[in-house]
């Protein structure tokens, strides 16, 4: 007996009520459906079904082992469809959602590729630091920055979320040395709106170990966004504590410093910073959003690019 063909002839045949509509289904006699069912019940040394002139009746057995049967062949069906996805081509309307600042750098840069590798595929882009419902929205897939909440949503991690303490030359130049945390008492802070308190975290050893401490921090500009920030630190008004992958040009190209750079700089503490990818628990994860999160992290490398520091020089 094929034991599979008999377990779906009998599920096929409870849930479409006879045994001629289970054998229409799939294309085979009547009598087939029949002698499969009858061979279970051998098999198993329990009638599974009463049958009438109208329709097919569960007994307690047949019950029981239809609850079995039925979640099996679900089984069967789910290895075969996740098995098929991954020789799938990816294709169709990818909806994104992305974060303004990161989207702006760090994924819209790259889309070119990413398109010229996978021509099936489409993007819908919204870039918003809003955090919308991937499901009522109809977002296949979203990039999120910080510490994950708790949700129904599945996430890949993409990359580290690193933060650093940076000031202008000129700044620095003209204001207090600035060489251990206690030190920003006397500087001017440049605040996030959105951060909990005024203060700034930092720790330094091995992240399991250390915990983060506190130093508080003033200043006589707060903004709600990294970008303005960013050109208020570049303009010389103060010392801003920004992620590093807004902030990596200017690190390397001298138009920022890091002071006090020994130490890991935290906004606020909590569970793990980093940069992810999330998207609707599915039982099959569809090609086009593994093949957009995968080019994404292979994009971004380990550490992030913009975490790099520049090459030294090779002697002649």
């Amino acid at each position: 007996m094929d034991y599979l063909a008999a377990i779906r002839a009998f599920v096929r045949s409870v849930d479409l009520g006879s045994f001629s509509r289970a054998a229409a289904e799939g294309g085979v006699k009547v009598s087939t459906v029949s002698r499969y069912v009858s061979a279970l019940e051998a098999d198993l040394g329990a009638a599974l079904l009463n049958r009438s002139t109208r329709r097919l009746h569960l007994t307690e057995a047949g019950a029981t082992f239809y609850e079995r049967a039925a979640q099996i062949l679900a089984d069967v069906e789910e290895a075969r469809s996740a098995t098929a996805s991954l020789n799938a081509r990816p294709q169709g309307l990818l909806r994104l959602n992305i974060p303004g600042a990161f989207g702006r750098r760090h994924v819209v840069p790259h889309l070119k590729d990413f398109l010229a590798a996978y021509p099936d595929i489409r993007i819908d882009a919204t870039l918003t630091d809003a955090t919308v419902d991937l499901i009522e929205t109809g977002a296949d897939v979203a990039v999120r920055i910080g510490a994950l909440a708790d949700s129904t949503l599945v996430a890949r991690r993409l990359a580290s979320h690193r933060r650093a303490l940076v000031a202008s030359p000129d700044y620095l130049a003209t204001r207090p040395p600035l060489e251990t945390p206690d030190q920003l008492a006397g500087h001017d802070c440049l605040l996030f709106a959105l951060q909990p308190a005024n203060a700034w975290y930092f720790r330094r050893g091995d992240p399991a170990v250390a915990e983060p401490r506190e130093v508080k921090v003033a200043g006589r500009l707060r903004a709600n966004d990294s970008e303005a920030l960013l050109e208020a630190a570049l303009a010389g008004l103060g010392v801003a504590l920004l992620p590093t992958w807004l902030i990596g040009e200017d690190l390397r190209a001298g138009r920022l410093l890091a002071p006090l750079s020994a130490w890991e700089w935290l906004i606020a503490p909590g569970p793990e910073r980093a940069i992810w990818g999330v998207y609707p628990p599915k039982k099959v994860v569809s090609p086009k959003v593994r093949a957009f999160l995968t080019f994404l992290s292979q994009r971004f490398g380990t550490p992030a690019y913009w975490d790099r520091r520049p090459e030294s020089p090779q002697p002649c």
